[in-house]
């Protein structure tokens, strides 16, 4: 499904409906992430099915962006290699996520800590690519992750415990995995380019996530983690109800990303994802009881100070990287 027909309209307005439509479904979206992971039911368990709950969002995806192919048109002769390799990858990166905050680490940090991919991405520039930085992106970069180590370590007041250390593991795999997710992406280009093919928008959210839901489905089975997530999801309507408008959200918010991008440049759309982590950030710490005290206030400062640094890097035109010839 694709956000509403906007042809003509001003682009003020449709600015307010994309922004509008990404920051309503993903403010709501982490919010519902975070409700899923500290439910506690009745005997005391809580939901741990981290594939299985990617299995739903990947599948929700996949019937939003097969009703938006068909109504933009499918493209055909696309090359589907690299569509399975980054949609594996990138699953496996937002499974991480959610194992982070299901093994104790807390959304702000983990929401602080994926802001930081850039880090995995220059590392494999760096190795890979050839690529040199500014002094500038390394330093913005350093405040992200010195920000969020800062407000992972520090107490919180009231006595509360540091982040779980399976929890740092599983959202340090998440960036790692990010890094790999952006290196299959720039030969996914590179190879559909070759082939002369140029997917669309809807295309590319279609066949990605259903490589993602595939990937999933197949681990979560290995796991057993359909039958108990089902098990768990029977026995607790509550967080069903959650889960299920969490992959809707996804997909929503996926939908207004793409009509952003097809009526304003990248920039545009970075600023919008980038100050809405912040607000879930900030959303999280007011309204799901995190008590900071002044060290972990000082993290979050530093860390949204480097996010900001480099939002403002890109509004100046900064490069994000220069390759050596």
């Amino acid at each position: 499904m694709s956000a509403p027909n906007a042809a003509g309209l001003p682009d003020a307005v449709k600015l307010l409906i994309g922004a509008g439509g990404i920051y309503a479904a993903f403010l709501y979206y982490g919010s519902l992430q975070e409700d899923v992971f500290r439910y506690t039911s009745v005997d005391e368990s809580s939901f741990k099915q981290a594939w299985f709950l990617q299995v739903l969002e990947a599948l929700a995806n996949v019937i939003f962006g097969f009703i938006g192919m068909q109504v933009t048109g499918p493209t055909k002769g696309i090359p589907l290699k690299y569509f399975g390799v980054s949609g594996a990858a990138q699953v496996s990166a937002k499974a991480c996520t959610s194992l982070a905050l299901a093994n104790g680490l807390s959304f702000p940090v983990a929401t602080l800590a994926k802001s930081g991919k850039m880090a995995p991405v220059m590392a494999g520039s760096l190795l890979l690519g050839g690529a040199s930085y500014t002094v500038r992106e390394y330093l913005q970069v350093a405040a992200i992750i010195g920000g969020t180590a800062v407000v992972s370590m520090g107490k919180k007041k009231g006595g509360g415990s540091a982040s779980s250390t399976m929890g740092v593991i599983y959202i340090f795999l998440s960036l790692v995995l990010d890094g790999v997710t952006a290196g299959f992406q720039k030969r996914l280009k590179t190879d559909t380019a070759r082939a002369g093919v140029k997917p669309k928008p809807y295309d590319f959210m279609f066949w990605t996530n259903l490589f993602m839901c595939l990937t999933a489905a197949v681990i979560a089975g290995a796991l057993g983690e359909i039958d108990t997530g089902m098990a768990f999801c029977a026995a607790n309507p509550e967080i069903y109800s959650k889960i299920i408008k969490f992959a809707i959200c996804s997909a929503v918010g996926q939908s207004f990303i793409f009509y952003t991008i097809a009526n304003f440049d990248p920039l545009v759309l970075s600023t919008v994802t980038t100050t809405r982590k912040i607000f879930s950030v900030l959303l999280s710490i007011f309204l799901k009881g995190h008590s900071l005290s002044l060290t972990g206030w000082s993290g979050i400062s530093l860390a949204c100070g480097g996010i900001l640094s480099e939002l403002h890097s890109k509004a100046k035109g900064t490069p994000a990287h220069a390759h050596k010839s």
